[in-house]
């Protein structure tokens, strides 16, 4: 005869086990990576999948090249970064246009007129050639996304900037501000758009989103009272004025000088 107790308790502990089977097997499950293979595939073959390729792709290098070689202006001579120890006639003309161009936004926006203008000389990143000047060209000197902003400095910020300027030994690209550098590596004779510099005014400073932030620790920039992004790439203000001229002008005032 058969002990039913003993078996009901046999088939409850069954019943638990199958249970807990399901509930783990069921439950969900974290993998980790513990290996990854790679190997190198060759596109340069000519063969009916890379050609199908190309065809899809060669209309749209076309139109973008017929863009981007299109004709803008003339530049009488080349204008190089490397040329020149407090100013280069590039940096002047960036900074020029960048005053000007953002000095129109900046008026129309906010009722307010940009005092001067000052990047960083690492942010030019080629030449403006002799010859025809294209929207390749702009995107070759410029070729980052930094946009334009406007930065309300007090005077004590621009005597900062000065220094820092001295410090550095760099042409940064300047507008709108002259100074002497005296033999004791101070900022003498500060004009801002002619007239001396006051300590206790606001001046609107044009810069990029880069050195505002105080990227090149350019840390004077972070203690504005304001900042006005004009949502404007410094790549498009120069394809715009390249637009505007028929020939470039050539900066070759002096704007940073030595007693």
């Amino acid at each position: 005869m058969v002990k039913l107790k003993k078996y009901n308790g046999f088939l409850k502990l069954f019943v638990i086990f199958l249970t807990l089977f399901f509930l783990f097997s069921c439950s969900s499950k974290n993998y980790n990576v513990t290996k990854i293979e790679a190997k190198q595939i060759s596109i340069s073959e000519k063969n009916a999948e890379t050609q199908e390729i190309e065809n899809f792709i060669k209309p749209f290098r076309e139109h973008i090249n017929k863009d981007l070689d299109h004709v803008l202006a003339y530049c009488p001579e080349t204008l190089d970064k490397s040329n020149g120890k407090w100013q280069t006639t590039i940096g002047n003309l960036l900074a020029d246009v960048c005053l000007e161009k953002g000095g129109q936004v900046f008026k129309t926006r906010e009722k307010k007129y940009i005092d001067l203008c000052f990047l960083n000389h690492g942010g030019i990143r080629a030449i403006l050639p002799q010859g025809n000047v294209t929207t390749r060209t702009a995107f070759e000197i410029m070729p980052f996304e930094n946009n334009l902003v406007v930065l309300a400095l007090k005077g004590e910020q621009i005597l900062e900037m000065t220094a820092y300027i001295i410090k550095e030994k760099k042409a940064h690209p300047l507008s709108g501000i002259t100074f002497t550098i005296a033999k004791d590596n101070t900022a003498q004779n500060i004009l801002i758009k002619g007239k001396p510099l006051d300590k206790t005014q606001t001046y609107y400073v044009a810069t990029n989103d880069y050195l505002a932030n105080g990227g090149d620790n350019m840390n004077f920039f972070l203690k504005s009272l304001q900042k006005f992004d004009l949502d404007y790439k410094l790549r498009n203000v120069l394809i715009d004025y390249f637009k505007e001229v028929d020939t470039i002008p050539v900066p070759k005032d002096i704007r940073i000088s030595e007693e």
